[in-house]
């Protein structure tokens, strides 16, 4: 099916273009959600009539979009979640979830600009892109953690807080704590087993010692 762009489309083309596109791809997203006309001649007779009008409507709200990117630049958003040792979550995180999240941090936004293939599933740090604008984009952090703390130790560190890992840690520290004093229980034995070896030699020489001057005597 041949549209006519009204708006940039990632990955399709740019306001104007002539594109074709599956059917269904126009049916369901492009049309309804206003990015594209069917590309008869009165819709392009249409829009060549709107096109300078679209233009400089386009370059404000890219404009508005550009200021608020600026404002959301570096903008880290707290989730918490229950979630195993391992940082698997009970459940998941999705575009609705972070579009709630940034909305609460002072910034409206839609669960449509929230750009990710899939739900977060586990704990850490996530970048993920929030469109604001066709042609503008902002890189966000949506941090998971199962409590407020735990979200400001991932932030300092970059690093996901799980139990699992810790506990492991754990466990072979105490492992290694008793493997030492198993070797230092064993090495004083030794040692106890050294000296009574060597004090009974050393009784052995005297005793010998004795009889030979005994024996000289008589």
């Amino acid at each position: 099916m041949q549209l006519i762009l009204l708006e940039r489309v990632e990955k399709l083309g740019q306001m104007g273009d002539l594109v074709t596109v599956k059917p269904g791809y126009a049916r369901n997203f492009l049309l309804p959600q206003g990015k594209a006309l069917r590309a008869n001649k009165s819709n392009r007779e249409r829009f060549e009539t709107e096109r300078a009008q679209r233009e400089a409507d386009n370059l404000s709200r890219r404009s508005e979009a550009e200021t608020e990117a600026g404002k959301m630049a570096g903008l880290a958003v707290n989730m918490v979640r229950a979630a195993s040792e391992m940082g698997q979550l009970f459940g998941s995180v999705t575009s609705r979830d972070i579009a709630e999240a940034v909305s609460e941090a002072g910034f409206t936004i839609t669960r449509s600009q929230v750009v990710m293939d899939k739900s977060i599933k586990t704990l850490g740090l996530t970048d993920t892109r929030i469109r604001l604008h066709p042609e503008v984009h902002v890189d966000i952090i949506v941090n998971i953690a199962r409590s407020l703390e735990e979200a400001e130790t991932q932030l300092k560190t970059g690093v996901a807080v799980t139990g699992g890992v810790q506990d492991i840690d754990d466990e072979d520290d105490n492992i290694n704590v008793a493997v030492a004093a198993v070797e230092a229980v064993e090495e004083a034995a030794s040692a106890e087993v050294e000296t009574a070896e060597v004090e009974a030699e050393s009784a052995e020489a005297d005793a010998s010692t004795d009889t030979d001057e005994s024996s000289k005597d008589a």
